[in-house]
């Protein structure tokens, strides 16, 4: 059984636990290539300022971060909300929100380089019984779009549950000024300029550069243009997108973890079932804990971790948020 009577954690190692029990331990293509060959030079780009925060407020009553495990990814999804508060702290009625999935790639579910339809098609119930107006699923894919959401599953399930499904279009992507320290003038996909709510939802992956690809990666699906380029200040990049967009709700997706050979995947030995999803209000500690957990990475010197919580993002030190922990039989 998990440690702690309440649930409730500060302790580093009580947190590391749930990897000893949760199972076994590049550029762009298709449409990024269209768009970097048709897209505004950034330092070209309209001075748009649409910085905005998603964020709700604080509730010192409240976990930070909700770890859960269990055998029904939607089940995982369902108890993680109402540990944080339920989905009405977060969604209001008449909101319009948009979930933002890791659809990146032509990949099948089994092979964990996109995010669990399942925990998609619950977040999507989710903010519909909570009142909101309007639920949108996109991702700006690598591969090629219609494949992606297809292959991933997730068009259908968030099809099914009532969601715009939309697929990135090069006529929707506006020049945006991001107002980073390295991402000035960038294209956008408009559909994340104009909601009230944003959940992110990245599934947990091994990434050859930043040694995971999590939450604050995951911004890296807004934009077109040549993301490649960013590459060259990966974590700078990275930690201004995490800025720029502030989400209302980060969920990362650790059901199956691809654990190797990230982003793309491909081979099902690089994949472990972990059946575990963290989420929470500071996407800083969340990534921290799932590259300490499944990484075993040091999390004090993993560049964005330290920049984001400079920028006062959140905090890298993860042991120190309000945590609640739960094994769903």
């Amino acid at each position: 059984m998990l440690p702690a009577d309440d649930g409730t954690l500060n302790r580093r190692q009580a947190l590391l636990k749930l990897i000893r029990l949760g199972g076994a331990a590049a550029g762009t293509a298709g449409l990024g290539l269209w768009l970097s060959q048709h897209s505004k030079r950034p330092e070209a780009a309209l001075a748009i300022n649409l910085k905005r925060s998603h964020t709700v407020a604080a509730n010192p009553a409240l976990p930070e971060m909700a770890i859960l495990q269990g055998d029904n990814p939607g089940q995982l999804v369902r108890h993680a909300i109402e540990e944080l508060g339920g989905m009405r702290r977060f969604v209001s009625r008449a909101d319009i929100v948009l979930i933002k999935p890791n659809i990146g790639w032509d990949r099948t579910p089994e092979q964990a380089a996109n995010t669990n339809p399942s925990v998609v098609a619950e977040v999507v119930r989710q903010c519909w019984d909570a009142g909101a107006k309007r639920v949108i699923v996109t991702d700006v894919s690598c591969n090629d779009p219609r494949r992606c959401f297809q292959r991933s599953g997730i068009a259908e399930v968030s099809q099914r549950e009532g969601a715009e499904v939309i697929l990135p279009d090069p006529t929707r992507f506006k020049d945006v000024d991001l107002q980073g320290e390295v991402l000035r003038g960038w294209p956008v996909f408009d559909p994340f300029l104009n909601v009230d709510k944003i959940i992110n939802i990245p599934i947990a992956k091994h990434h050859s550069l930043t040694g995971t690809t999590l939450g604050m990666k995951n911004w890296y699906g807004i934009l077109g243009g040549p993301r490649h380029q960013l590459h060259q200040k990966i974590h700078e990049s990275l930690v201004d997108l995490a800025d720029f967009v502030r989400p209302t709700l980060t969920i990362i997706d650790c059901y199956r973890v691809l654990i190797r050979n990230g982003p793309t995947g491909g081979n099902l030995e690089d994949v472990l079932l972990k059946k575990t999803l963290v989420a929470g209000t500071d996407p800083v500690a969340l990534d921290a804990y799932v590259a300490k957990a499944y990484w075993n990475l040091d999390v004090a010197s993993l560049p964005y971790l330290q920049m984001a919580a400079q920028r006062g993002l959140g905090t890298y030190e993860f042991e120190k948020v309000r945590t609640r922990v739960k094994e769903i039989s």
